[in-house]
Protein backbone atom coordinates (compact mmCIF):
# COMPACT_ATOMS: atom_id res chain seq x y z
CA UNK A 1 0.00 0.00 0.00
CA UNK A 2 2.68 2.23 -0.23
CA UNK A 3 6.02 3.27 2.52
CA UNK A 4 3.61 5.64 3.69
CA UNK A 5 1.26 3.60 5.39
CA UNK A 6 0.84 2.59 8.68
CA UNK A 7 1.22 -0.90 10.01
CA UNK A 8 -1.77 -0.43 12.33
CA UNK A 9 -4.77 -2.09 10.20
CA UNK A 10 -8.13 -0.69 10.79
CA UNK A 11 -8.95 -4.28 11.47
CA UNK A 12 -6.83 -3.48 15.37
CA UNK A 13 -10.08 -0.97 16.33
CA UNK A 14 -12.95 -2.92 17.68
CA UNK A 15 -16.07 -2.20 15.60
CA UNK A 16 -17.98 -1.03 18.92
CA UNK A 17 -15.54 1.31 19.06
CA UNK A 18 -16.00 2.57 15.52
CA UNK A 19 -19.48 3.77 15.06
CA UNK A 20 -22.04 5.17 17.80
CA UNK A 21 -25.49 4.87 16.46
CA UNK A 22 -26.82 8.45 15.15
CA UNK A 23 -30.37 7.97 15.77
CA UNK A 24 -32.36 6.08 18.85
CA UNK A 25 -35.42 6.05 16.77
CA UNK A 26 -35.97 2.47 14.89
CA UNK A 27 -35.60 2.98 11.17
CA UNK A 28 -37.95 1.87 8.74
CA UNK A 29 -36.94 -1.17 6.18
CA UNK A 30 -35.58 -0.18 2.51
CA UNK A 31 -39.15 -1.37 1.00
CA UNK A 32 -41.46 0.97 3.60
CA UNK A 33 -38.72 3.40 2.82
CA UNK A 34 -39.34 3.55 -1.27
CA UNK A 35 -42.87 3.52 -0.61
CA UNK A 36 -43.06 6.33 1.73
CA UNK A 37 -41.14 8.55 -0.52
CA UNK A 38 -43.48 7.51 -3.65
CA UNK A 39 -46.75 8.15 -1.44
CA UNK A 40 -45.43 11.51 -0.23
CA UNK A 41 -44.07 12.39 -3.42
CA UNK A 42 -47.99 11.81 -4.85
CA UNK A 43 -49.07 13.62 -2.05
CA UNK A 44 -46.85 16.53 -2.84
CA UNK A 45 -48.58 17.51 -5.73
CA UNK A 46 -46.10 15.64 -7.83
CA UNK A 47 -49.09 13.14 -9.12
CA UNK A 48 -48.18 14.39 -12.77
CA UNK A 49 -44.32 13.00 -12.42
CA UNK A 50 -43.62 9.59 -13.38
CA UNK A 51 -43.49 7.15 -10.32
CA UNK A 52 -39.61 6.55 -11.66
CA UNK A 53 -38.68 10.11 -11.41
CA UNK A 54 -35.38 10.33 -10.15
CA UNK A 55 -34.73 12.80 -6.57
CA UNK A 56 -31.94 15.50 -7.24
CA UNK A 57 -30.06 15.69 -3.49
CA UNK A 58 -28.05 19.13 -3.89
CA UNK A 59 -24.52 19.50 -2.00
CA UNK A 60 -22.66 22.55 -1.63
CA UNK A 61 -18.76 21.76 -0.39
CA UNK A 62 -16.08 24.34 0.71
CA UNK A 63 -13.00 23.00 1.79
CA UNK A 64 -9.07 24.78 2.91
CA UNK A 65 -11.36 28.13 4.12
CA UNK A 66 -8.33 29.05 6.47
CA UNK A 67 -10.18 31.63 8.53
CA UNK A 68 -10.37 33.66 5.24
CA UNK A 69 -13.10 35.66 6.11
CA UNK A 70 -12.39 38.12 3.18
CA UNK A 71 -12.04 37.91 -0.38
CA UNK A 72 -8.68 37.37 -2.04
CA UNK A 73 -7.24 37.02 -4.93
CA UNK A 74 -7.69 34.05 -7.40
CA UNK A 75 -5.88 33.34 -10.48
CA UNK A 76 -7.04 30.90 -13.35
CA UNK A 77 -6.39 30.30 -17.50
CA UNK A 78 -9.05 31.41 -19.28
CA UNK A 79 -10.39 28.39 -22.23
CA UNK A 80 -8.95 31.28 -25.16
CA UNK A 81 -5.55 31.86 -23.94
CA UNK A 82 -4.88 34.06 -20.93
CA UNK A 83 -4.71 34.43 -17.42
CA UNK A 84 -7.26 35.60 -15.30
CA UNK A 85 -6.76 37.82 -11.49
CA UNK A 86 -9.30 38.60 -9.52
CA UNK A 87 -11.13 38.64 -6.06
CA UNK A 88 -12.87 36.32 -5.03
CA UNK A 89 -14.27 34.54 -1.45
CA UNK A 90 -15.18 36.64 1.69
CA UNK A 91 -18.00 35.71 3.86
CA UNK A 92 -20.66 37.97 2.02
CA UNK A 93 -20.25 36.61 -1.27
CA UNK A 94 -20.54 32.78 0.01
CA UNK A 95 -23.48 33.92 1.86
CA UNK A 96 -24.80 34.96 -1.31
CA UNK A 97 -24.17 31.80 -3.32
CA UNK A 98 -25.12 29.66 -0.94
CA UNK A 99 -28.60 31.88 -0.82
CA UNK A 100 -29.37 31.43 -4.57
CA UNK A 101 -28.31 27.59 -3.85
CA UNK A 102 -30.70 26.93 -1.49
CA UNK A 103 -33.46 28.77 -3.30
CA UNK A 104 -33.38 26.58 -6.01
CA UNK A 105 -33.03 23.81 -3.35
CA UNK A 106 -34.13 25.20 0.06
CA UNK A 107 -32.98 21.79 1.44
CA UNK A 108 -28.96 22.27 0.05
CA UNK A 109 -26.68 20.17 2.64
CA UNK A 110 -24.02 22.26 3.04
CA UNK A 111 -20.78 20.60 3.75
CA UNK A 112 -16.71 20.96 5.00
CA UNK A 113 -13.64 19.50 3.93
CA UNK A 114 -11.24 20.51 6.44
CA UNK A 115 -8.97 23.07 7.25
CA UNK A 116 -11.98 25.28 7.91
CA UNK A 117 -9.57 26.93 10.45
CA UNK A 118 -6.22 26.81 11.25
CA UNK A 119 -3.11 28.72 9.17
CA UNK A 120 -5.41 31.48 8.74
CA UNK A 121 -4.72 35.42 8.47
CA UNK A 122 -4.74 37.49 11.57
CA UNK A 123 -8.45 38.73 11.36
CA UNK A 124 -9.47 35.44 12.09
CA UNK A 125 -6.41 33.77 13.68
CA UNK A 126 -6.71 36.97 16.61
CA UNK A 127 -9.59 35.80 17.72
CA UNK A 128 -8.54 31.54 17.92
CA UNK A 129 -10.73 31.61 14.66
CA UNK A 130 -14.02 31.98 16.66
CA UNK A 131 -15.31 34.31 13.98
CA UNK A 132 -14.78 32.16 11.37
CA UNK A 133 -16.71 28.57 12.89
CA UNK A 134 -19.17 31.40 14.26
CA UNK A 135 -19.67 32.42 10.41
CA UNK A 136 -19.72 28.64 9.15
CA UNK A 137 -22.70 28.61 11.80
CA UNK A 138 -24.55 31.38 10.79
CA UNK A 139 -24.18 29.72 6.69
CA UNK A 140 -25.28 26.36 7.80
CA UNK A 141 -22.67 24.10 7.56
CA UNK A 142 -23.66 20.90 8.38
CA UNK A 143 -20.81 18.92 9.30
CA UNK A 144 -16.63 18.87 8.24
CA UNK A 145 -14.05 16.16 8.50
CA UNK A 146 -11.11 17.53 10.64
CA UNK A 147 -8.20 18.66 8.73
CA UNK A 148 -4.53 18.24 9.33
CA UNK A 149 -4.89 22.18 10.62
CA UNK A 150 -7.73 22.07 12.62
CA UNK A 151 -5.29 20.30 15.09
CA UNK A 152 -2.33 23.17 14.42
CA UNK A 153 -2.49 24.29 18.66
CA UNK A 154 -3.47 20.30 19.35
CA UNK A 155 -6.71 17.73 20.34
CA UNK A 156 -8.25 20.13 23.48
CA UNK A 157 -8.04 23.48 21.59
CA UNK A 158 -10.26 21.85 18.93
CA UNK A 159 -12.54 19.95 20.93
CA UNK A 160 -12.95 23.22 23.45
CA UNK A 161 -13.57 25.24 19.87
CA UNK A 162 -16.19 22.60 18.83
CA UNK A 163 -18.00 22.21 22.54
CA UNK A 164 -16.95 25.66 23.30
CA UNK A 165 -15.28 27.25 27.07
CA UNK A 166 -12.86 29.83 27.37
CA UNK A 167 -10.15 26.69 28.89
CA UNK A 168 -7.61 27.12 25.95
CA UNK A 169 -3.72 26.90 25.74
CA UNK A 170 -4.37 30.31 23.75
CA UNK A 171 -5.50 32.36 26.40
CA UNK A 172 -4.69 35.60 24.97
CA UNK A 173 -7.22 35.01 22.01
CA UNK A 174 -10.08 32.27 23.21
CA UNK A 175 -13.69 34.23 24.35
CA UNK A 176 -11.61 37.59 23.54
CA UNK A 177 -13.73 38.02 20.89
CA UNK A 178 -17.40 37.97 21.99
CA UNK A 179 -16.58 37.35 25.57
CA UNK A 180 -17.58 33.80 25.48
CA UNK A 181 -17.28 30.49 22.53
CA UNK A 182 -20.47 28.40 22.59
CA UNK A 183 -19.05 25.88 20.08
CA UNK A 184 -20.73 25.08 17.38
CA UNK A 185 -23.44 23.39 15.86
CA UNK A 186 -22.09 21.12 13.33
CA UNK A 187 -20.08 18.52 14.40
CA UNK A 188 -16.73 17.57 12.83
CA UNK A 189 -15.84 13.53 11.81
CA UNK A 190 -12.80 11.28 11.08
CA UNK A 191 -13.01 7.83 11.08
CA UNK A 192 -9.53 7.30 11.43
CA UNK A 193 -8.39 9.77 14.01
CA UNK A 194 -7.75 7.51 16.97
CA UNK A 195 -7.40 8.37 21.01
CA UNK A 196 -4.29 5.85 21.21
CA UNK A 197 -4.48 5.22 25.55
CA UNK A 198 -8.49 4.37 24.73
CA UNK A 199 -8.55 3.42 21.10
CA UNK A 200 -11.80 5.25 20.26
CA UNK A 201 -12.01 7.82 18.03
CA UNK A 202 -11.79 11.22 18.90
CA UNK A 203 -14.98 12.26 16.52
CA UNK A 204 -18.10 10.26 14.78
CA UNK A 205 -16.63 8.25 12.30
CA UNK A 206 -19.92 9.58 9.98
CA UNK A 207 -22.86 11.76 9.81
CA UNK A 208 -26.40 10.69 8.66
CA UNK A 209 -28.48 13.51 6.68
CA UNK A 210 -32.45 12.83 5.61
CA UNK A 211 -32.70 14.80 2.47
CA UNK A 212 -35.99 14.62 0.24
CA UNK A 213 -36.35 11.81 1.63
CA UNK A 214 -33.02 9.87 0.93
CA UNK A 215 -30.71 8.79 3.59
CA UNK A 216 -27.17 9.63 2.79
CA UNK A 217 -24.15 9.24 4.96
CA UNK A 218 -20.43 11.16 4.93
CA UNK A 219 -17.81 9.50 6.25
CA UNK A 220 -14.38 11.54 6.85
CA UNK A 221 -10.80 10.64 7.28
CA UNK A 222 -7.85 12.77 8.23
CA UNK A 223 -4.86 12.22 6.23
CA UNK A 224 -2.79 9.66 7.59
CA UNK A 225 0.30 10.89 7.23
CA UNK A 226 -1.08 13.87 9.50
CA UNK A 227 2.64 13.13 11.64
CA UNK A 228 4.78 15.11 8.78
CA UNK A 229 2.00 17.61 8.94
CA UNK A 230 1.43 18.69 12.75
CA UNK A 231 3.55 19.75 15.79
CA UNK A 232 4.39 16.72 17.32
CA UNK A 233 3.31 18.25 20.49
CA UNK A 234 -0.36 18.66 18.83
CA UNK A 235 -0.72 15.29 17.93
CA UNK A 236 0.68 13.73 21.20
CA UNK A 237 -1.51 10.77 22.01
CA UNK A 238 -2.99 10.59 18.54
CA UNK A 239 -2.91 8.32 15.80
CA UNK A 240 -4.40 8.01 12.58
CA UNK A 241 -5.30 4.67 10.20
CA UNK A 242 -5.59 4.17 6.49
CA UNK A 243 -7.95 6.11 4.82
CA UNK A 244 -9.47 3.56 2.76
CA UNK A 245 -9.62 0.95 4.97
CA UNK A 246 -10.93 2.93 8.30
CA UNK A 247 -13.71 4.20 5.61
CA UNK A 248 -15.13 1.07 3.96
CA UNK A 249 -14.78 -0.24 7.57
CA UNK A 250 -17.91 2.12 8.17
CA UNK A 251 -19.88 0.35 5.59
CA UNK A 252 -21.75 -2.67 6.98
CA UNK A 253 -22.63 -0.22 10.21
CA UNK A 254 -24.02 2.37 7.36
CA UNK A 255 -25.66 -0.31 5.34
CA UNK A 256 -27.46 -1.92 9.10
CA UNK A 257 -29.35 1.70 9.24
CA UNK A 258 -30.49 1.75 5.70
CA UNK A 259 -28.72 4.09 4.69
CA UNK A 260 -29.53 5.01 0.59
CA UNK A 261 -25.96 7.10 -0.34
CA UNK A 262 -22.17 7.21 1.08
CA UNK A 263 -20.44 9.93 0.25
CA UNK A 264 -16.51 10.07 1.61
CA UNK A 265 -14.74 13.22 2.71
CA UNK A 266 -10.83 12.88 2.90
CA UNK A 267 -8.97 15.63 3.96
CA UNK A 268 -6.32 14.68 1.40
CA UNK A 269 -6.09 15.25 -2.30
CA UNK A 270 -4.21 15.94 -5.83
CA UNK A 271 -2.86 17.80 -8.82
CA UNK A 272 -4.04 18.40 -12.24
CA UNK A 273 -3.07 21.08 -14.75
CA UNK A 274 -6.28 21.48 -16.01
CA UNK A 275 -9.18 23.73 -15.40
CA UNK A 276 -11.05 23.70 -12.12
CA UNK A 277 -14.05 23.61 -13.80
CA UNK A 278 -13.74 20.94 -16.19
CA UNK A 279 -16.24 18.37 -16.01
CA UNK A 280 -15.00 14.55 -15.59
CA UNK A 281 -11.02 15.37 -16.06
CA UNK A 282 -8.67 12.95 -16.08
CA UNK A 283 -5.43 14.35 -14.99
CA UNK A 284 -5.37 13.58 -11.46
CA UNK A 285 -2.58 12.65 -9.52
CA UNK A 286 -1.61 12.67 -6.34
CA UNK A 287 -2.09 10.60 -2.62
CA UNK A 288 -5.46 10.96 -3.44
CA UNK A 289 -5.72 8.85 -6.26
CA UNK A 290 -4.73 5.68 -4.53
CA UNK A 291 -7.15 6.39 -1.60
CA UNK A 292 -10.11 6.55 -4.57
CA UNK A 293 -9.16 3.10 -6.19
CA UNK A 294 -9.16 1.33 -2.60
CA UNK A 295 -12.51 2.30 -1.58
CA UNK A 296 -15.69 0.18 -1.93
CA UNK A 297 -17.54 0.59 -5.03
CA UNK A 298 -20.88 1.50 -2.99
CA UNK A 299 -19.00 4.94 -2.60
CA UNK A 300 -19.40 7.16 -6.00
CA UNK A 301 -17.96 10.46 -4.48
CA UNK A 302 -15.24 11.47 -2.94
CA UNK A 303 -14.51 15.02 -1.52
CA UNK A 304 -10.95 15.79 -1.38
CA UNK A 305 -8.97 18.91 0.05
CA UNK A 306 -5.41 20.07 1.01
CA UNK A 307 -3.83 20.36 -1.99
CA UNK A 308 -5.71 24.08 -2.24
CA UNK A 309 -6.44 22.81 -5.71
CA UNK A 310 -9.85 23.01 -8.21
CA UNK A 311 -10.90 19.88 -10.07
CA UNK A 312 -14.01 17.74 -11.03
CA UNK A 313 -12.46 14.48 -11.97
CA UNK A 314 -12.67 10.76 -12.53
CA UNK A 315 -10.82 8.10 -11.01
CA UNK A 316 -12.45 5.38 -12.81
CA UNK A 317 -16.14 5.52 -12.37
CA UNK A 318 -16.12 7.58 -8.87
CA UNK A 319 -15.74 10.93 -9.16
CA UNK A 320 -13.19 13.18 -7.58
CA UNK A 321 -13.67 17.07 -6.70
CA UNK A 322 -12.16 19.63 -4.74
CA UNK A 323 -12.84 23.62 -4.39
CA UNK A 324 -9.20 25.12 -4.37
CA UNK A 325 -8.86 26.95 -0.98
CA UNK A 326 -9.47 30.14 0.98
CA UNK A 327 -13.54 30.36 0.36
CA UNK A 328 -12.83 31.28 -3.53
CA UNK A 329 -14.73 28.60 -5.31
CA UNK A 330 -17.82 26.30 -4.12
CA UNK A 331 -18.16 22.71 -4.81
CA UNK A 332 -22.56 22.30 -5.84
CA UNK A 333 -22.93 18.96 -6.49
CA UNK A 334 -26.58 17.49 -7.67
CA UNK A 335 -26.81 14.05 -7.14
CA UNK A 336 -29.95 11.94 -9.07
CA UNK A 337 -31.21 8.82 -7.27
CA UNK A 338 -33.63 6.26 -7.93
CA UNK A 339 -36.35 6.39 -5.42
CA UNK A 340 -37.18 2.97 -6.05
CA UNK A 341 -33.83 0.88 -6.31
CA UNK A 342 -31.88 3.35 -4.44
CA UNK A 343 -29.25 4.03 -6.58
CA UNK A 344 -27.16 6.68 -7.47
CA UNK A 345 -28.06 7.00 -11.59
CA UNK A 346 -25.51 10.47 -12.02
CA UNK A 347 -23.61 12.84 -10.55
CA UNK A 348 -23.17 16.47 -11.75
CA UNK A 349 -20.39 18.46 -10.50
CA UNK A 350 -19.67 22.36 -11.04
CA UNK A 351 -17.16 24.44 -9.19
CA UNK A 352 -18.35 27.99 -8.52
CA UNK A 353 -16.59 30.90 -8.73
CA UNK A 354 -17.27 32.88 -5.40
CA UNK A 355 -17.69 36.33 -7.18
CA UNK A 356 -18.56 39.21 -5.13
CA UNK A 357 -19.88 41.15 -7.94
CA UNK A 358 -21.98 38.54 -8.98
CA UNK A 359 -22.99 37.70 -5.23
CA UNK A 360 -22.83 40.86 -3.18
CA UNK A 361 -23.95 39.98 0.03
CA UNK A 362 -25.36 38.31 2.55
CA UNK A 363 -26.22 41.35 5.29
CA UNK A 364 -25.45 38.69 8.19
CA UNK A 365 -22.70 37.73 6.64
CA UNK A 366 -21.47 41.41 6.01
CA UNK A 367 -22.32 42.58 9.19
CA UNK A 368 -19.63 40.00 10.88
CA UNK A 369 -17.26 40.74 8.61
CA UNK A 370 -17.46 44.73 9.22
CA UNK A 371 -17.33 43.83 12.77
CA UNK A 372 -14.57 41.91 13.14
CA UNK A 373 -12.70 44.40 11.03
CA UNK A 374 -13.24 47.19 13.27
CA UNK A 375 -12.59 44.90 16.30
CA UNK A 376 -9.25 43.86 14.77
CA UNK A 377 -8.00 46.99 13.28
CA UNK A 378 -5.98 48.86 15.70
CA UNK A 379 -3.73 45.74 16.37
CA UNK A 380 -3.80 44.93 12.75
CA UNK A 381 -3.23 48.19 10.89
CA UNK A 382 -0.08 49.13 13.16
CA UNK A 383 3.43 49.97 11.14
CA UNK A 384 6.09 47.84 11.60
CA UNK A 385 8.78 48.30 9.42
CA UNK A 386 10.18 49.60 6.00
CA UNK A 387 10.97 47.14 3.30
CA UNK A 388 13.83 46.69 1.45
CA UNK A 389 11.22 46.61 -1.66
CA UNK A 390 8.30 47.44 -2.50
CA UNK A 391 6.80 43.84 -2.99
CA UNK A 392 8.65 40.71 -1.59
CA UNK A 393 6.67 38.14 -3.63
CA UNK A 394 6.57 34.16 -1.49
CA UNK A 395 6.26 32.33 -5.15
CA UNK A 396 9.10 30.07 -5.40
CA UNK A 397 11.02 30.51 -9.15
CA UNK A 398 12.18 27.71 -10.78
CA UNK A 399 15.34 26.96 -8.81
CA UNK A 400 12.72 26.29 -5.80
CA UNK A 401 13.84 29.96 -4.07
CA UNK A 402 11.43 32.20 -2.36
CA UNK A 403 12.52 35.67 -1.87
CA UNK A 404 9.92 36.03 1.17
CA UNK A 405 11.48 32.17 2.36
CA UNK A 406 14.82 34.34 1.99
CA UNK A 407 13.78 36.94 4.19
CA UNK A 408 12.57 34.48 6.92
CA UNK A 409 15.15 32.46 6.81
CA UNK A 410 17.74 35.61 7.50
CA UNK A 411 15.14 36.74 10.37
CA UNK A 412 15.63 33.33 11.85
CA UNK A 413 19.46 33.12 11.67
CA UNK A 414 19.85 36.50 13.13
CA UNK A 415 17.71 36.22 16.01
CA UNK A 416 19.71 32.82 17.18
CA UNK A 417 23.15 33.98 16.23
CA UNK A 418 23.96 34.65 20.00
CA UNK A 419 22.62 30.56 20.83
CA UNK A 420 25.69 29.99 18.20
CA UNK A 421 23.02 29.23 14.85
CA UNK A 422 25.24 29.28 12.12
CA UNK A 423 22.48 28.84 9.41
CA UNK A 424 18.72 29.12 8.89
CA UNK A 425 16.33 26.76 6.81
CA UNK A 426 12.69 27.50 6.70
CA UNK A 427 9.70 25.45 5.08
CA UNK A 428 8.26 26.97 2.67
CA UNK A 429 4.80 26.00 3.93
CA UNK A 430 5.13 27.78 7.12
CA UNK A 431 5.07 30.62 4.90
CA UNK A 432 2.05 31.53 3.61
CA UNK A 433 1.66 34.57 2.12
CA UNK A 434 3.89 37.56 0.90
CA UNK A 435 4.46 41.65 2.02
CA UNK A 436 3.93 44.09 -0.35
CA UNK A 437 3.87 47.61 0.46
CA UNK A 438 0.11 49.29 0.55
CA UNK A 439 -0.49 52.32 -1.25
CA UNK A 440 0.36 55.37 0.54
CA UNK A 441 2.36 53.58 3.64
CA UNK A 442 5.78 53.16 3.87
CA UNK A 443 5.65 50.48 6.29
CA UNK A 444 4.45 47.28 6.16
CA UNK A 445 1.92 46.71 8.83
CA UNK A 446 1.27 43.93 11.94
CA UNK A 447 -1.28 42.64 10.46
CA UNK A 448 0.66 41.90 6.89
CA UNK A 449 3.36 40.12 8.98
CA UNK A 450 0.79 38.01 11.12
CA UNK A 451 -0.67 37.05 7.73
CA UNK A 452 2.99 35.44 6.41
CA UNK A 453 3.89 33.77 9.96
CA UNK A 454 0.00 32.76 11.33
CA UNK A 455 1.60 29.34 13.50
CA UNK A 456 3.33 31.29 16.11
CA UNK A 457 5.92 28.57 15.86
CA UNK A 458 8.99 28.26 18.05
CA UNK A 459 12.53 28.16 17.14
CA UNK A 460 15.17 25.35 17.45
CA UNK A 461 18.50 25.29 17.45
CA UNK A 462 20.06 22.07 16.02
CA UNK A 463 23.61 20.18 16.05
CA UNK A 464 24.08 18.13 12.74
CA UNK A 465 27.01 17.15 11.45
CA UNK A 466 27.88 17.64 8.01
CA UNK A 467 26.72 14.80 6.14
CA UNK A 468 23.43 14.92 8.16
CA UNK A 469 23.09 18.57 6.87
CA UNK A 470 23.60 16.96 3.62
CA UNK A 471 21.42 14.37 4.29
CA UNK A 472 18.86 16.52 5.52
CA UNK A 473 18.90 18.60 1.66
CA UNK A 474 19.06 15.56 -0.17
CA UNK A 475 15.25 14.82 1.34
CA UNK A 476 14.19 18.00 -0.40
CA UNK A 477 13.28 15.11 -3.42
CA UNK A 478 11.00 12.77 -2.47
CA UNK A 479 7.80 11.06 -3.93
CA UNK A 480 9.06 12.59 -7.25
CA UNK A 481 8.76 16.18 -6.29
CA UNK A 482 10.68 18.69 -5.18
CA UNK A 483 10.10 20.18 -2.08
CA UNK A 484 12.52 23.23 -1.43
CA UNK A 485 13.69 24.25 2.22
CA UNK A 486 14.60 28.06 1.86
CA UNK A 487 17.76 28.87 3.15
CA UNK A 488 19.38 31.70 5.07
CA UNK A 489 22.40 33.75 3.13
CA UNK A 490 24.88 32.21 5.17
CA UNK A 491 24.61 28.51 3.63
CA UNK A 492 25.14 28.01 -0.19
CA UNK A 493 24.85 24.94 -2.66
CA UNK A 494 24.01 23.86 -6.02
CA UNK A 495 21.92 20.41 -6.97
CA UNK A 496 21.71 18.61 -10.24
CA UNK A 497 18.29 16.91 -10.30
CA UNK A 498 19.55 14.00 -13.46
CA UNK A 499 21.82 13.02 -10.56
CA UNK A 500 20.73 9.74 -8.70
CA UNK A 501 18.57 10.17 -5.34
CA UNK A 502 20.40 10.76 -2.49
CA UNK A 503 23.31 12.79 -4.38
CA UNK A 504 21.74 15.42 -6.19
CA UNK A 505 23.47 17.98 -3.74
CA UNK A 506 26.72 18.77 -5.69
CA UNK A 507 29.89 17.56 -4.09
CA UNK A 508 32.10 20.39 -2.77
CA UNK A 509 29.38 23.09 -3.60
CA UNK A 510 27.38 23.14 0.40
CA UNK A 511 29.10 26.12 2.18
CA UNK A 512 28.37 27.99 4.90
CA UNK A 513 29.76 31.25 5.64
CA UNK A 514 31.64 30.68 2.16
CA UNK A 515 33.91 27.74 4.00
CA UNK A 516 33.13 24.15 2.43
CA UNK A 517 30.50 21.78 5.01
CA UNK A 518 32.53 19.04 6.11
CA UNK A 519 31.06 15.41 6.78
CA UNK A 520 32.45 15.07 10.36
CA UNK A 521 32.51 18.54 11.44
CA UNK A 522 29.52 19.93 13.73
CA UNK A 523 26.89 22.87 12.85
CA UNK A 524 24.57 24.59 14.55
CA UNK A 525 21.28 25.12 12.45
CA UNK A 526 18.05 27.12 13.59
CA UNK A 527 15.42 25.54 12.56
CA UNK A 528 10.87 26.02 13.67
CA UNK A 529 9.33 23.39 16.03
CA UNK A 530 7.69 21.89 13.30
CA UNK A 531 10.82 20.69 11.48
CA UNK A 532 12.42 20.09 14.30
CA UNK A 533 10.26 17.55 15.20
CA UNK A 534 10.97 16.19 11.56
CA UNK A 535 7.38 17.60 10.23
CA UNK A 536 7.36 17.59 6.21
CA UNK A 537 9.22 14.29 6.09
CA UNK A 538 12.80 15.73 6.99
CA UNK A 539 13.64 13.04 9.55
CA UNK A 540 17.10 13.74 10.01
CA UNK A 541 16.35 16.61 12.31
CA UNK A 542 15.11 14.39 14.60
CA UNK A 543 18.53 13.23 14.82
CA UNK A 544 20.72 15.57 15.97
CA UNK A 545 23.54 15.53 18.18
CA UNK A 546 22.14 18.33 20.53
CA UNK A 547 18.36 20.47 20.56
CA UNK A 548 17.74 23.64 21.77
CA UNK A 549 14.41 24.66 22.70
CA UNK A 550 14.42 28.65 22.31
CA UNK A 551 11.50 30.75 23.61
CA UNK A 552 11.52 32.71 20.04
CA UNK A 553 8.69 32.86 18.09
CA UNK A 554 9.05 32.90 13.92
CA UNK A 555 6.94 36.05 13.78
CA UNK A 556 8.39 37.92 15.97
CA UNK A 557 12.32 36.98 14.71
CA UNK A 558 10.62 38.44 11.70
CA UNK A 559 9.40 41.65 13.20
CA UNK A 560 12.81 42.25 14.98
CA UNK A 561 14.66 41.95 12.13
CA UNK A 562 12.94 44.03 9.93
CA UNK A 563 12.66 46.79 12.72
CA UNK A 564 16.92 46.55 12.91
CA UNK A 565 17.64 46.60 9.81
CA UNK A 566 14.89 49.50 8.93
CA UNK A 567 17.10 51.53 12.12
CA UNK A 568 20.21 50.50 10.63
CA UNK A 569 19.17 52.82 7.17
CA UNK A 570 19.11 49.52 4.92
CA UNK A 571 15.95 47.58 5.09
CA UNK A 572 15.45 44.21 4.47
CA UNK A 573 13.36 42.09 1.34
CA UNK A 574 14.59 41.87 -1.87
CA UNK A 575 12.00 41.37 -5.00
CA UNK A 576 13.56 38.52 -6.38
CA UNK A 577 15.95 35.60 -4.75
CA UNK A 578 18.95 36.02 -4.05
CA UNK A 579 20.12 32.44 -5.70
CA UNK A 580 21.83 30.91 -2.34
CA UNK A 581 20.67 27.24 -4.26
CA UNK A 582 20.90 26.86 -7.66
CA UNK A 583 20.09 23.75 -9.79
CA UNK A 584 22.78 22.73 -13.03
CA UNK A 585 21.39 21.85 -16.09
CA UNK A 586 17.63 22.35 -16.68
CA UNK A 587 15.94 23.67 -13.77
CA UNK A 588 12.88 21.82 -12.10
CA UNK A 589 9.90 23.68 -11.00
CA UNK A 590 9.60 23.75 -7.17
CA UNK A 591 6.76 21.80 -5.68
CA UNK A 592 3.90 23.77 -3.71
Amino acid sequence: MGARRAERSIQQLPIARRAKREETMPRPAPLVRSLGLLLALALGGCSQVPRSAPVEVNLAVINDLHGYLQSNPFSYEEPAGGRTTLQAGGLAALGGLLTELRRQDPELLFVGGGDLIGASPPLSALWADEPTLKALDLLGLKLSVVGNHELDSGRQELLRQVRGGCASPRPQRACRFDGEHRGTRFPYIAANLIDSASGELLFAPYRIETVHGVRIAFVGAVPQDLPSMVPRSSLAGLDTLDEAEAINAQLPALRRQGVDVIVALVHNGGRTDEPFDRQDCRGLQGEIVEVARRLDPQIELLISAHTHEGYLCRVGDRLVTQASSYGRLLTHLTLRIDPASRRVLGIEARNLLVDPRRYPGDAGMRALEQRVEQRSGALLEKPVARLGAARIPRAADASGESAMGDLVADAQLAATRHLGAEAALANYGGIRGELALEPGRSRVSFGQLAAVQPFGNRLVVLTLSGAQLRELLEQQWRDGEFAPLQVSASLSYRWDASRPPGRRVLPGSLRIDGRPVRDGQAYRIAVNAFLADGGDHFTVLTRAGQRLDTPIEDRQALIDYLQACDRSGAPAGRGEPARRFRPVGRPVVAGP
